[in-house]
């Protein structure tokens, strides 16, 4: 049974930056996809990066691009997201998870943007 940590939200003004980590423990195979979802109040979850633990292929969500990198360190037990030029609408639950979705959902971690 994997286990999925998430760490790092908080509370940023609008143009800063935050780093999420997850931390990822349980058996896991060796070649997979894994990403980083968001849920706002009263919307669906939704993913809005991934990375393929084989090749490092990055795919993002339109309203992330070119703001938001997602990372895994050397021993794929720790997945990262970078955000940069973080906006209001960024404010959401951040919860990592395999694509499509294999675990049970970690507790999220909470970023607010707001000045």
């Amino acid at each position: 049974q994997v286990q999925l940590v998430e760490s790092g939200g908080g509370l940023v003004q609008p143009g800063g930056s935050l780093r999420l980590s997850c931390a990822v423990s349980g058996t896991i195979f060796s070649i997979y996809t894994m990403g980083w979802y968001r849920q706002a109040p009263g919307k669906q979850r939704e993913l809005v990066a991934t990375i393929t633990t084989t090749g490092g292929t990055r795919n993002y969500a339109d309203s992330v691009k070119g703001r938001f990198t997602i990372l895994t360190n050397n021993a794929k037990d720790i997945l990262l997201l970078q955000m940069n030029s973080l906006k209001p609408e960024d404010t959401a639950a951040y919860y990592c998870n395999f694509v499509p979705p294999k675990s049970s959902w970690g507790q999220g971690t909470q970023v607010t943007v707001s000045s």
